[in-house]
């Protein structure tokens, strides 16, 4: 058998264990894939460092300073902190900040304001420590397993998760979150949602149609009708924080907002599976369907896409909510470059797969419901924990970040790129390449959340614990990086900004001219009720150039 390159073997970073088993020759169908990739991507990518107003900086070097940290003539607001108020209600922003999604506010009628919009920020996790100090509960006596004994801890724990609307504006060069009694709202783990789709009403969800608020969201992103796609990532609050009466069903789903509206009803798409959703990347088939480019953030877990039975209307809005609530979902074969349908009355393999010797799926419903199993039913790629998955402006091409698997000796993750046949997301095979590896020689280490500007340049905001020894020890605190996709850097990191001690960064977005980019601070180390300056709470932040 003739040996492998590099190049090809780079390509094999980031499958699961499961694709990499077999002989070596059984790997041959993706050095094939490797190369003929490689053939034909070079016409396109004509692309990378362009003129945005963001892609011309010095990069910095790793810190580890408890700040923001920009380049030399950027500066850096803070919008709304944990616990800041939003509304005459007195609602308060939640914690651990991480998507954001700017509407200008004349999105509905065309407009592009780029200094007054809202913005939708997602609220992933509460910090437990953080309750039990503004309760005054001692933190070395209490266990999650008596969290029903302390009510008032539960209840700060629900309201703290979930995403915010906040109106914002850009006032004599200064960002600041406007006190908007039309628009600020809080959504929580409390507030009453429908589900859509097949699994509605199903023996799979325990017969609901309405289920109790949203939690674990991480990412998302912005539908082509000007709603907002928050991601459930954890589908097992009940066991992680010990909430009671948890059912682990009605959680792990794609939550549809629509910030302009606050009476709109807020939903839950069954079509679109159920698991540790990072992300919802949207585009259309050549048709004209709407496609969902999805990861599922753990390792050995796969990347899917959605593709609608309805056609996008672009003439009106109405006509697209039930958009996502039927369709085809389809799990990744890189193997094969493939999709492969998760439809229950098309695909043999879920009609027969068995689970302790007992037929497991008994319906479309629960092939949506437990879709882990299902893409293993079928034979899906485990990749190495899949996370935000994001499409070029200009060609097309489609990025997903593959943050670690160190069990697999990962450390440092990379980004795939896929190219879907013709240049359709409406077809059923696609080739795919490695874009850039992680680690010291490339500067980048961990990629979780992308975006691309409009010029082409990725940029991406990593994930990792930062320490002062061990595999993480090169990379300082966790920040935010332009990689360009073409030219001499392809692939390389350039630092743009530097977090605060222990935090991560999330949620990137740009305004539509790109003059302000706003960003999650999560989790930074310290905390403090009422910082008097520097970082202490979850924060999202507005950064301009000046």
């Amino acid at each position: 058998m003739e040996p492998i390159s590099r190049r090809q073997f780079l390509t094999y970073l980031g499958v699961g264990a499961a694709a990499m088993l077999g002989s070596m020759a059984s790997l041959h169908p993706v050095a094939q894939a490797a190369a003929a990739v490689e053939k034909a991507a070079r016409p396109s990518r004509r692309r990378g460092r362009g003129p945005s107003p963001f892609a011309r900086f010095r990069s910095l070097p790793p810190l580890r300073e408890n700040d923001v940290i920009v380049p030399k003539g950027f500066t850096y607001t803070i919008l709304a902190s944990f616990g800041d108020t939003i509304n005459a209600k007195g609602e308060r922003f939640g914690d651990s900040a991480d998507l954001t999604v700017y509407f200008p506010i004349d999105a509905l009628s065309g407009g592009t304001n780029a200094e007054d919009g809202l913005l939708w920020v997602n609220h992933e996790f509460p910090v437990p420590g953080h309750y039990l100090k503004l309760l005054g509960i001692d933190p070395d006596t209490f266990s999650k397993d008596r969290l029903a004994q302390y009510p008032e801890l539960l209840r700060l724990q629900k309201q703290a998760v979930g995403g915010s609307v906040i109106r914002v504006r850009n006032e004599n060069g200064t960002w600041r979150m406007v006190q908007d009694e039309r628009y600020n709202r809080r959504i929580d783990a409390t507030t009453p949602m429908q589900l859509t789709g097949p699994a509605r009403g199903s023996a799979a969800v325990k017969g609901a149609t309405v289920v109790e608020g949203t939690l674990g969201n991480c990412g998302g992103g912005r539908t082509l009708w000007n709603t907002v796609l928050s991601c459930e990532e954890n589908t097992e609050y009940g066991r992680v924080y010990g909430w009671p009466d948890f059912v682990d069903e009605h959680y792990g789903w794609v939550v549809e907002i629509d910030p302009f509206n606050p009476d709109a009803p807020i939903r839950k798409h069954t079509a679109l599976g159920r698991f540790a959703h990072e992300n919802a990347a949207m585009t259309l088939t050549r048709d004209g369907r709407v496609v969902v480019y999805m990861g599922d953030d753990k390792a050995d877990e796969c990347f899917y896409k959605f593709v609608s039975a309805k056609k996008y209307n672009p003439h009106r809005r109405e006509a697209n909510f039930d958009m996502l609530e039927s369709g085809t979902l389809y799990v990744a074969d890189l193997r094969n470059g493939r999709w492969i349908p998760l439809d229950y009355e098309t695909n043999e393999k879920l009609r027969t797969y068995q689970k302790d010797g007992k037929p497991f799926f008994k319906s479309q419903a629960d092939v949506l419901t437990y879709t882990r199993e299902a893409a293993r039913a079928v034979g899906g790629t485990p990749l190495d924990r899949p996370e935000d998955v994001e499409i070029h402006p200009l060609d097309g091409t489609v990025y997903l970040a593959l943050t670690n698997n160190p069990k697999h000796g990962n450390f440092y993750g990379q980004i795939l790129r896929f190219i879907p046949e013709g240049g359709d997301h409406g077809s059923d095979t696609f080739t795919f390449e490695v874009f850039a590896v992680g680690g010291p020689q490339s500067g980048l280490s961990c990629p979780d959340n992308l975006c691309f500007d409009s010029a082409g340049n990725l940029w991406v905001a990593v994930d990792y614990d930062p320490s002062e020894t061990g595999a993480y020890a090169p990379f300082g605190n966790c920040g935010f990086f332009l990689v360009p996709t073409d030219g001499r850097h392809c692939g390389e990191a350039l630092q743009f900004l530097s977090g605060p001690d222990g935090c991560e960064t999330t949620g990137p977005c740009f305004t539509p001219d790109e003059k302000t980019l706003f960003l999650g601070i999560q989790h930074p180390d310290t905390w403090n009720p009422h910082p008097r300056h520097g970082f202490g709470r979850s924060a999202v932040i507005a950064v301009t150039r000046g």
